[in-house]
């Protein structure tokens, strides 16, 4: 292992730790902490593709709950987790699971769109090889936790002031530590709310920051041509070339 992943796995305990220690109430029925149930996955992640220093990170909210939930890899899409990126591997239970939201793993039979969108009708179809995309760019959450309400997906912006402070201060310190390990000259945001997270997290840092609109099929902008929006402003942005 790299001195670099090390740092991102040193990282990724602690914040595990963090925020395996808070407690969320109503209208919270279930937490999900991939960084537990799905370590494996995730420290597989982190030594492959988190070795080297980054141009760009890209930051998501947080995980879906057929994504990384399933495979404890950001965006991670089955498919994209298991043949594009090359992980495979047991995947544990949460504490308490949910059962209108099971964890299947790698046998989870349904797709998450955000992962499918990024993984693979952006990264994969630009860059073709995973060893190409991360040679400069790297794939975070900036919350670790996947929150519901029954059946309902809830997102960490929907938590009452009380119960997102330390949580925010958590994940804040956590995105700290992945920049400064990372060494990147971008920090680019997927969708509004994780670019402002970004921004205030990595206040006084020697970073540039963007946005690309997010890639959930709740949004109607990406659901008309997702792949090719998010290309365009990473191009207006200079990162990516035309």
């Amino acid at each position: 292992m790299t001195a670099t992943a090390a740092r991102l796995v040193e990282a990724a305990q602690q914040l595990s730790a963090s925020v395996g220690a808070l407690r969320f109430g109503a209208p919270v029925t279930h937490v999900y902490n991939p960084l537990e149930y799905a370590w494996q996955i995730h420290r597989s992640y982190l030594q492959r593709y988190g070795a080297t220093r980054k141009r760009v990170v890209f930051l998501g909210m947080n995980p879906g709950p057929f994504g990384m939930a399933q495979t404890g890899v950001p965006f991670g899409e089955v498919s994209a987790v298991r043949d594009w990126l090359g992980l495979a591997g047991e995947v544990g239970q949460p504490a308490h699971s949910n059962p209108k939201r099971p964890v299947q793993g790698f046998a989870c039979p349904r797709s998450e769109v955000s992962g499918q969108r990024a993984c693979g009708a952006c990264f994969r179809a630009r860059f073709g090889s995973p060893t190409v995309f991360f040679a400069d760019h790297f794939v975070a959450n900036y919350c670790p936790l996947v929150f519901f309400d029954q059946g309902r997906n809830l997102t960490p912006d929907k938590l009452p002031a009380a119960e997102s402070r330390p949580l925010l201060a958590a994940c804040d310190t956590h995105l700290r530590a992945v920049v400064a390990a990372l060494a990147p000259d971008w920090v680019v945001g997927v969708g509004t709310w994780a670019e402002r997270r970004a921004v205030e997290a990595l206040d006084g840092m020697p970073l540039r920051f963007g946005r690309i609109l997010h890639p959930s099929p709740a949004s109607p902008a990406a659901n008309r041509g997702w792949a090719e929006a998010a290309s365009r402003q990473l191009v207006e942005l200079g990162i990516w070339a035309d």
